[in-house]
């Protein structure tokens, strides 16, 4: 009977427990409750998914779209139904999720660079995304099917396909992507499916031919060069490209022939290539009695009788021939092939401890013999400066190696007719090239980079090239020759945001408010991929209106990024400009600057934005010289602020949209480093801000936003309603 009466009373406790659970316990982890949550609001709440609008429950109320293991989500596919918004930033949270299938929707903004870290399937097809196809996609090992089409993705493929070896699935088609294919392509061991079909893609398709693929798609690009024999052999579909006719040309003199083996070895022991033709590896019965063995042992025999005279003869010579052993040493060492290319790479984006260690191996085993046009210069000096090979081989494919003399007749000699800037750590010029392109060359200080750091300007270069993002300003070059340091980036003739806000003259007329928070949001953008993507993180340590760059759609570029963080005595440097207004408090008393240092100079560009202030100003009244300390006290009050506001807009502007932009500002500029926000939660509020705005395409992200667009009236619904 005890018993009896002992189980009832179980029976009631788990009774009551069950009915409780619903509002006190939750079956979902918490992150992932969140996250899901967040992607419900930033796709406008739609009511078609029938998820309750205050839910925190995915997997213990069944949300439809949503599987779960136990308290974790693991797949989510939401494909044709109508969705609208953007998709979602903080989805890294969501760590046990395999699948996510966004496809056939209307979704509009950027890919979040914060997507699953573990996921299998990621499908965002046929969709209105814009942007670039996000660098993280990098570091998602597990992928196995990428599906990005048919939406509009835009410039060049800064994504590094190394770790992403389980990879089978590739489909890029139906976008506007530009430039040439990365090397790191050749890396996709497991891919057999790849679609690159109705874009703008350049150059060649060579780094596709070892690849195990039995579909490619490469129709309506731009692409050039001859299609490799390997990939004549699967399905293949090439229409609407510039290939070349004829045969294709025979490797270059020097090359290794393993490249070739593997190839032959592909091809299923088919019939030779052209370039296999009279190789000595096939023979007819038609050939000399010497075969392709007997002939490698002559060549083997007289390259080591030549190597044993030329070593007693360097022995005799003087102190100052020292350099030509160094030409018999570089002799025996070919270009490198693209695969030895690919390795060197993928050394160099480890971490900055592998890049450092092999810069050093580098330079004792690949010193170049001195180029002829070199000799003008003294003999003594000129063996005292670093080589060119040995950023050749450190550096990155993308990234080219200029010689002085090319860049002093881009430059007028480094004339002040092509200076455009002058910054803390050189003076920037203009250069035009013979074949019409122009970029900015970047002339660093001697006391900047001294000559005994010229090794170290090398691991400058390869670390500054892995930065690709859209608004962060792309290195596309290179020199370092007798002394003198430079860097060559990409050219933004709209000049920089400093310039807009303050030289404006009567030509040039003042920025909308929808190009302001268009600019604030870009530049946001940048810090946030060199914060929060990056890994190890990058302090930028120099933000600053002039830093930030225009191009044509008045889009921006942060310019120097990660310079400041690999120069060794920048922060010294830097520390000469205290009082610029835009260093963060702590600077100033620890003279070291941070992330959140960063965030809070970003806050400064932001106030610049709003009231069309400089930083600093020793020509206005004592209380208003300190742009922030001005600014401050009344970025909370609404008719303060009216107040505040850059005269030049004219009073068009919309008062809420300012309220939530002087929200941001106080965030980003309080004196405690501590409660400043990371710069994910600063994009994330201008997005809001954007999003609540629902502003036209006409005016913002537009060209538009280039014309007269302060003599629009307030009766103008587009700038009524941000």
């Amino acid at each position: 009977m005890v018993e009896y009466r002992r189980l009832l009373l179980l029976l009631f406790i788990s009774t009551c427990i069950l009915r409780l659970m619903p509002d006190g316990v939750t079956a979902t982890d918490p992150n992932d409750a969140a996250a899901v949550r967040a992607m419900f609001q930033s796709m406008n709440s739609p009511s078609q998914l029938g998820w309750p609008a205050n839910g925190d429950d995915p997997c213990g109320q069944s949300w439809k779209g949503i599987t779960c293991s136990g308290n974790r989500v693991t797949e989510i596919e939401l494909s044709n139904l109508g969705l609208t918004g953007t998709l979602a930033y903080g989805l890294q949270a969501l760590t046990s999720v395999t699948k996510l299938d966004m496809s056939d929707n209307n979704l509009v903004g950027a890919i979040p660079y914060q997507l699953p870290p573990n996921v299998q399937l990621l499908n965002l097809a046929s969709n209105n995304f814009t942007g670039t196809v996000p660098y993280s996609i990098s570091n998602l090992t597990s992928l196995t099917d990428l599906n990005l089409g048919h939406n509009q993705l835009q410039q060049g493929l800064g994504v590094d396909f190394q770790n992403l070896s389980t990879l089978s699935i590739l489909d890029l088609s139906f976008n506007f992507l530009t430039g040439d294919l990365p090397q790191t392509l050749s890396s996709l061991s497991g891919i057999t499916t790849m679609y690159l079909q109705n874009n703008q893609f350049t150059g060649t398709i060579d780094v596709l031919a070892n690849l195990p693929l039995d579909n490619l798609n490469v129709e309506n690009n731009n692409f050039t060069g001859w299609i490799p024999e390997q990939l004549k052999k699967i399905n293949l579909q090439t229409g609407g490209n510039a290939w070349s006719s004829g045969p294709a040309p025979p490797l270059p003199p020097g090359t290794p022939p393993a490249p070739k083996s593997k190839q032959h070895h592909k091809s299923g022991g088919g019939s030779a290539t052209p370039s296999d033709a009279g190789s000595g590896t096939v023979g007819d019965g038609k050939k000399s009695g010497i075969g392709g063995g007997g002939i490698a042992g002559i060549l083997i025999s007289v390259i080591v009788v030549g190597a044993v005279v030329a070593f007693f003869l360097v022995k005799r010579k003087s102190k100052k021939s020292s350099s030509d052993p160094e030409k018999l040493e570089n002799q025996s060492f070919p270009p490198l092939p693209s695969n030895e290319v690919h390795e060197v790479k993928s050394v160099q984006t480890s971490s900055v401890i592998d890049l450092k260690t092999f810069d050093t191996s580098a330079t004792i085993n690949l010193k170049p013999p001195p180029i002829d046009r070199h000799k003008s210069f003294d003999d003594n000096e000129f063996s005292k400066k670093p080589t060119l090979v040995k950023k050749t081989v450190t550096a990155p494919a993308n990234v080219k190696s200029y010689s002085i003399a090319d860049l002093q007749i881009a430059t007028g000699s480094f004339s002040v007719d092509h200076l455009v800037g002058e910054g803390s750590f050189g003076r920037v010029y203009r250069a035009q090239f013979d074949d019409g392109k122009v970029l900015a060359v970047k002339k660093i200080d001697s006391s900047v980079i001294p000559n005994d750091l010229s090794e170290d300007f090398t691991e400058i270069v390869s670390n500054i090239s892995h930065l690709h993002h859209p608004n962060v300003t792309e290195l596309v070059g290179y020199c370092s020759e007798y002394g003198q340091h430079l860097l060559v980036y990409e050219f933004h003739k709209s000049g920089s945001l400093h310039d807009f806000l303050h030289l404006s003259d009567e030509y040039s007329k003042p920025l909308i408010w929808n190009s302001r928070v268009k600019i604030a949001l870009g530049t946001a953008r940048s810090l946030e991929y060199l914060h929060e993507v990056c890994s190890p993180s990058v302090v930028h340590k120099n933000i600053k209106s002039a830093n930030i760059l225009l191009d044509a759609e008045l889009n921006p570029h942060l310019s120097d990024s990660g310079l400041a963080s690999n120069i060794p005595n920048a922060d010294q440097i830097l520390n000469h400009n205290v009082g610029s207004g835009y260093d963060a408090p702590e600077v100033a008393l620890s003279g070291q600057y941070t992330l959140k240092s960063d965030v809070y100079s970003f806050g400064v560009v932001m106030l610049e934005l709003l009231s069309g202030r400089k930083p600093f100003d020793s020509s206005r009244p004592r209380s208003e010289q300190s742009l922030v300390r001005w600014a401050t006290p009344q970025l909370h009050d609404i008719d303060a602020l009216a107040k505040m506001v850059d005269p030049a807009l004219k009073g068009l502007y919309p008062v809420k949209s300012l309220s939530r932009f002087a929200d941001v500002i106080a965030l980003c500029v309080q004196p405690e480093p501590e409660f400043r926000p990371p710069m994910s939660e600063v994009v994330q509020a201008l997005v809001r801000l954007v999003q609540r705005a629902n502003m036209s395409k006409r005016t913002f992200g537009s060209g538009n936003d280039l014309g007269g667009g302060s003599q629009r009236g307030s009766d103008d619904p587009s700038i009524r309603d941000i």
